[in-house]
């Protein structure tokens, strides 16, 4: 090869199993980049002149990595990525302004806007009716019956 070396021809696959990883976010292309990248750098310091001890030594180090490090990085990410629960509003009163379904969606007014709503015990509960907020979860919120009384839009 005149134009590109073997240790420049690694780093570009190494490039571009990178770009792979951000288009498909699957914890494998991640570790075909660190196995290209490793190469480059034993083949740039000589340990691997041939190309068969190139591909030798890619798929050890891939092998090795993704083997080792698949599970612990996946489970680290996740955990990162986790959505926190809103536990602020739990608690909180709202009132029903579309009946709740046994099993099903409503909606509730709750601070001015109003939310998708679930049963915690899936009981149908009718609109109007004083809800108490348990969980979030992202934009749905899920209720249960309040003992209290209140009038739509004031606590």
């Amino acid at each position: 090869m005149d134009f590109i070396t073997w240790p420049q021809l690694w780093v570009v696959l190494g490039i571009l199993f990178l770009i792979a990883e951000l288009l498909s976010v699957s914890f494998v292309f991640a570790f075909l980049s660190v196995g290209a990248f490793v190469t480059a750098l034993v083949t740039w310091l000589g340990v691997t002149p041939e190309v068969s001890a190139q591909l030798f030594a890619f798929a050890a180090i891939t092998l090795l990595t993704l083997v080792t490090g698949r599970k612990p990085l996946r489970r680290w990410f996740e955990s990162r990525t986790r959505k926190q629960e809103y536990v602020e509003s739990v608690g909180d009163k709202a009132t029903v302004v579309e009946t709740i379904p046994a099993s099903g969606e409503g909606r509730i007014f709750y601070r001015g806007t109003e939310w998708t709503a679930v049963s915690e015990n899936d009981e149908s509960i009718m609109a109007g009716r004083p809800v108490v907020i348990k969980k979030m979860e992202g934009s749905r919120v899920i209720v249960g019956h309040s003992d209290a009384i209140f009038i739509h839009g004031t606590d």
